[in-house]
């Protein structure tokens, strides 16, 4: 019976992606497993510890789908780890005489630790390659709407202007630099553990480090300066990464989700016939990408601080601690990239209508350009005396329902220093945009 949503028939659809599961799941992690036994056997055969014929063996042998799953269960649940049934069953498989070499010189966690290395260097190639296209994705919309004007929002309510092309920019500059992040990351992760009992590779003599290097250039990792087996800050990280960028992405799909609203409708995402639609409501055209990239990423957020405990280990092996890491690590994968495959979705496919940004915009009659007005006056008037003639024009046009521009007329303080040309062009929304160009150009430049 399948508990987790994430792993089920049905609801599985909405979290994580095919892609993964074949990365993480189950039986993936049980080949990377014989993956990394079968290429201890060709390392320790290449130093001339293991015969070569037991590594070829070994090797023909070490695939996921010949186990015995049924009696790999019953054997996990006896020892409380999977790699003594595994590694009898590779046995029998490979032959007597090839079973008397497998596991030559490791421990249990050896193998659980590579094999979850290797499972985690697929992982983040499917994470970056959804990484790059998003990336893409967002830097072509900041380019197409550099100057596309929109009202920038505080509170949730009209603050100043902006450009959907630096709102694009906001969004795109932290999956830039969680890329990277993740480049200076992967060679701290991805490295062999091949330590024995306690670390020290005792029963190897000493061709255990010469063991380690051929192991880890059979799996073309790195060799660390010294087992990590209870040091787990590099798979700690990667976790932490994932919620860090899931949180990114949380940030992109709150500001399309409320732009989505049927009161600002400025942005949608990609639409297909029945996607987000209502039981009961035909008109409904509901943000599912945009939710399924907040639910995911709060998934990721929880597990983060499950593996951040895990690192309070025990002297030379951990009781508890890193046994939940299983619980965590393949999950967070799993909803990272489902969070991230929504949000590349979003940004290749969203619908913009500048049309009525600019509506919403002046919605307010000008009221939004009320600083710069201000500002413009400051000079003329003093800047107290600018701020109490914008305040009053404010209220002016708000009880009236007339412009800004207008109220600023009918002023003699302002219209005595001012020409109606001038009024408008100082209310004018694409005046007062700042910086917002310059920093659309400062985050595409970061790119090339």
């Amino acid at each position: 019976m399948v508990v987790n949503p994430a792993d089920g028939a049905v609801w599985g659809v909405l979290y994580g992606t095919e892609a993964m599961r074949r990365v993480v799941g189950e039986m993936a992690l049980l080949q990377r497993m014989l993956d990394v036994e079968a290429a201890l056997a060709r390392a320790e055969a290449g130093l001339g510890i293991v015969p070569p014929e037991a590594a070829r063996a070994i090797t023909e042998a070490a695939r996921a789908e010949r186990l015995d799953l049924p009696s790999l269960a019953a054997a996990t649940r006896n020892t409380g780890y999977p790699v003594v049934g595994l590694v009898k069953q590779l046995g029998a498989l490979a032959g007597e005489e090839a079973a008397r070499w497998t596991h030559w010189g490791a421990t249990t966690q050896d193998i659980l630790d590579t094999a979850l290395v290797l499972a985690l260097r697929d992982a983040f190639a499917l994470i970056r390659a959804d990484l790059d296209a998003t990336i893409t994705a967002l830097a072509a919309r900041a380019r197409e709407h550099r100057g596309t004007v929109m009202a920038g929002r505080t509170h949730l309510q009209h603050a100043l202007p902006v450009t959907f092309g630096y709102k694009c920019a906001v969004w795109l500059a932290p999956l830039i630099r969680a890329r990277e992040t993740l480049d200076t990351l992967l060679p701290r992760l991805l490295r062999v553990q091949f330590g024995g009992a306690v670390g020290t590779l005792a029963s190897l003599g000493e061709q255990g480090p010469a063991v380690a290097e051929a192991l880890a250039r059979e799996l073309d990792l790195a060799v660390p300066e010294i087992p990590w087996h209870v040091t787990r800050d590099s798979v700690t990280e990667a976790v932490c990464w994932c919620g860090i960028l899931c949180g990114a992405l949380s940030k992109m799909a709150t500001d399309v989700m409320l732009l989505m609203q049927t009161e600002v409708a400025e942005v949608f995402e990609p639409h297909e016939a029945g996607r987000g639609g209502s039981s009961t409501m035909p008109q409904k055209r509901n943000p599912i990408a945009c939710e399924y990239v907040l639910a995911q990423s709060r998934g990721v957020h929880a597990l983060v601080p499950q593996v951040l405990s895990a690192m309070a280990l025990d002297h030379e092996r951990g009781t508890g601690p890193w046994q939940a890491e299983p619980l965590a690590i393949p999950q967070a994968m799993l909803l990272t990239h489902g969070a991230l495959d929504q949000a590349r979705q979003i940004a290749e496919g969203m619908t913009v209508d500048a049309a009525r940004m600019r509506r919403n915009l002046d919605a307010t009659g000008g009221a939004i350009m009320a600083e710069a007005v201000m500002m413009g006056l400051a000079p003329k008037l003093g800047r107290g005396a600018a701020h109490d003639a914008v305040h009053h024009a404010c209220d002016v046009a708000l009880a009236e329902g007339i412009s800004l521009a207008e109220a600023l007329g009918r002023d003699d303080a302002v219209a005595s220093r001012m020409d109606a040309a001038a009024i408008a062009r100082i209310t004018d929304p694409s005046t007062y945009l700042g910086s917002a160009g310059l920093f659309v150009d400062r985050v595409l430049e970061r790119l090339a």
